[in-house]
């Protein structure tokens, strides 16, 4: 017997509501950072660039959610722009650091102030526990996928038992 069972609404599902989230968020600060010259994925790297200094532009692509192609025009803007700056490496004259520049400082302290109150806006509704709360929740939700792609990657890439590879190998 078939089941009639019908599924929410896409609109009541999770992954809908968290999507409306993240793009309501994200447009908020595309507005904000337009003031200071700066795009999301720029603001992004620049962050990293201030916890980290000198990353790689490929761990820059992995932090701010962009492919390492769009990662080297964004340098390529920021440097052009005086944020970033690339630095030789003192141990590995081949390698290039990227490095925040005092205007680069500058720009991302006041960018920080406005997102920061971009995100006081949408926590608002919350209490201080609440926040936590979902702070968590998102966390363990994110770790839950990240977890299983790469257990459900690890595992497809494994031989089948048997000695069977698979159809046409």
């Amino acid at each position: 017997m078939p089941d009639h069972t019908q599924l929410d609404p896409v609109q009541e599902r999770v992954g809908y509501v968290l999507k409306r989230a993240q793009q309501a968020l994200s447009t908020a600060m595309a507005a904000v950072l337009a003031g200071h010259g700066v795009t999301n994925a720029q603001y992004a790297v620049l962050s990293a660039l201030q916890a980290d200094p000198g990353l790689s532009n490929a761990e820059l692509a992995r932090r701010s959610f962009v492919t390492p192609q769009t990662m080297h025009e964004v340098i390529a803007q920021l440097e052009r722009a005086g944020l970033v700056t690339r630095q030789t490496n003192p141990h590995h004259a081949r390698i290039l650091e990227r490095r925040l520049t005092a205007r680069g400082e500058e720009v991302l302290a006041a960018c920080h102030r406005d997102v920061l109150a971009i995100e006081q806006r949408m926590l608002a509704p919350l209490r201080p526990p609440q926040q936590a709360q979902l702070r968590a929740w998102l966390t363990q939700c994110a770790q839950a996928l990240t977890t299983t792609q790469h257990t459900a990657h690890a595992q497809a890439s494994q031989p089948h038992a048997g000695g069977d590879r698979g159809v046409g190998r």
